[in-house]
């Protein structure tokens, strides 16, 4: 996750959101085979005659015997389609308890999710808004510890693969609140495509992937080749963390060695210094720029958000869309004759395309600290978190993203275009290192970081629009921004009793071709 300031509600929606609205104001409305929805999408069922993947064990703590209803906030995509599954399961096994899930698009979560715990009225487990991190919902008082949740808590633990859950990252000052739903070797930057139209054009990315320049020239020639009727590109405008994916993950294989996701987001690793003005992410953003100057984008997508472009990719409003393999579930049972396939982001125009880096650790689902369903919570969460429950997920979603689980990866019959997905994470993606598993102390920092307001998303998205209109500018002010921060926060934490300085974000010895492995961590 990004670092950002631990918000306050009139911060959260008047800081981000803000600029989004205003961006989305002035962008033109978007030409579509069918309207955007603005609820989630069918739920998901096995098909007929097939019984569910889910298969639940017998509670190993009582639960309550009276009618109750269980709260449940998350996104839409994959996740969805399992909890799609596991509520009927949940319901038939435990008739007296009905789990309401909402899955919103993630701005709402952001507006919702603050609003219900300045209420307490929050739902019993949810996601976190985008940006916002474990360390700042705790040290907000947002999420309480599994430890005395899931039932067997040590031995629950101990079945997860080494490096899934560390301090930093779902463990903090030894209390574990969260696990990871899927495997962190993933990303949304793939490159996918609608077949029919790129084989109109005589394009194949599978055949020979495309460079910066020729998915450049090859979103202009679909754009020309639809006549109003489709563009080449499109994205979730109106979500910022789509804006900072796309130039980090472009930016990662150019040579930035830098994550995206994680308390330690965008900073160089082997520096220790941000990342925003590096010759990479600039060079990135100037083809974000490049390509809506030459009106290759959806007009209006600077509005949509992820669930809508999700669902309007199938009707052919665009021909190329980068994005994760999340989708493919939903557009089997939406879209069924949708002919899309799915092949490598955009790689460097020269030199060797180097790989993109995923930390250890993860977090998905948190639990509201003062909910009063601990039982049914732990029972939830404890089936999901063990290998039984990943390899449910990824049946049910076909294999559109990878489990820590490695058994759960392993099934047949998963989507191919999943699994030719979850093969181009394996060729592109190296295990990064992780300040906080070198030094736990570095957990104390990241509880003391505050967001930056405009962050890196929020930043690129108004340069975007036009709202910042010089690009070199706003990135040098985003990188004295986050670096003032960073300085603070460390300082805040070794007032605290923290033996934590900016070294412990430095790894001069990490080889970027290949994993970081323990070892690594004891070299000079």
């Amino acid at each position: 996750m990004a670092t950002r300031r631990s918000f306050l509600i009139h911060g959260l929606i008047g800081g981000t959101a803000a600029l989004a609205a205003a961006c989305s104001s002035a962008a033109p409305s978007a030409p579509t085979a069918a309207p955007a929805p603005t609820s989630a999408p069918a739920p998901a069922a096995a098909t007929p005659g097939e019984a569910s993947a889910i298969v639940l064990p017998d509670p190993a703590v009582p639960l309550p015997t009276e009618p109750v209803t269980f709260r449940w906030l998350g996104t839409a995509g994959e996740r969805k389609l399992f909890v799609d599954q596991l509520v009927p399961a949940y319901h038939q096994k435990h008739p007296n308890i009905t789990i309401q899930h909402d899955a919103l698009p993630m701005p709402d979560i952001a507006k919702v999710l603050p609003a219900g715990i300045q209420s307490g009225s929050a739902p019993d487990i949810f996601e976190l808004p985008s940006g916002f991190t474990g360390a700042q919902a705790i040290a907000q008082g947002w999420v309480r510890p599994l430890d005395d949740i899931i039932p067997n808590f040590d031995k629950w633990k101990a079945a997860f693969p080494a490096g899934a859950l560390i301090e930093g990252s779902n463990i903090f000052k030894g209390k574990t609140y969260s696990f990871p739903f899927e495997g962190l070797k993933r990303n949304n930057g793939l490159l996918l495509f609608n077949v029919d139209y790129l084989r109109q054009a005589d394009l194949d990315p599978n055949a020979q992937p495309f460079t910066w320049d020729t998915y450049r020239a090859a979103a202009k020639k679909l754009t020309q080749q639809g006549n109003g009727k489709y563009f080449g590109t499109m994205i979730a405008g109106q979500q910022p963390s789509r804006w900072s994916g796309y130039v980090q993950f472009l930016a990662q294989m150019a040579g930035a060695t830098a994550l995206s996701s994680t308390p330690a987001i965008d900073i160089n690793l082997k520096t220790g210094e941000y990342s925003y003005t590096s010759a990479e992410y600039l060079a990135a953003l100037d083809l974000l720029l490049a390509v809506k100057s030459d009106g290759s984008f959806l007009p209006g997508t600077i509005s949509l958000n992820v669930q809508q472009t999700d669902s309007q990719f199938p009707h052919g409003v665009a021909a190329m869309y980068i994005n994760g393999p999340y989708t493919f579930p939903q557009w089997k049972i939406d879209a069924p004759n949708f002919n899309y396939d799915v092949a490598s982001q955009p790689i460097p125009n020269s030199g060797v395309a180097l790989p993109m880096w995923y930390p250890a650790g993860g977090s998905t689902y948190w639990v509201y600290a003062n909910t009063q369903q601990t039982a049914i919570a732990g029972d939830i969460l404890s089936y999901a978190g063990t290998e039984a429950g990943q390899i449910a997920l990824v049946k049910i979603i076909g294999g559109a993203q990878p489990s820590v689980f490695p058994k759960a990866n392993a099934q047949e019959g998963l989507d191919p275009r999943a699994a030719k997905a979850l093969a181009i994470f394996d060729k592109q993606m190296k295990l990064a290192p992780s300040p906080e598993l070198r030094n736990p102390d570095v957990a104390q920092v990241y509880l003391e970081m505050k967001s930056l307001t405009p962050d890196f998303g929020t930043t690129v998205q108004g340069v975007f629009s036009g709202q910042l209109t010089d690009p070199k500018k706003a990135m040098q002010d985003l990188q004295d921004r986050a670096t003032k921060e960073l300085d603070r926060a460390v300082a805040a934490a070794q007032g605290k009793g923290a033996k934590v300085s900016r070294d412990d974000f430095k790894f001069p010895n990490w080889d970027t071709t290949r994993d970081f492995t323990p070892a690594d961590y004891t070299r000079g």
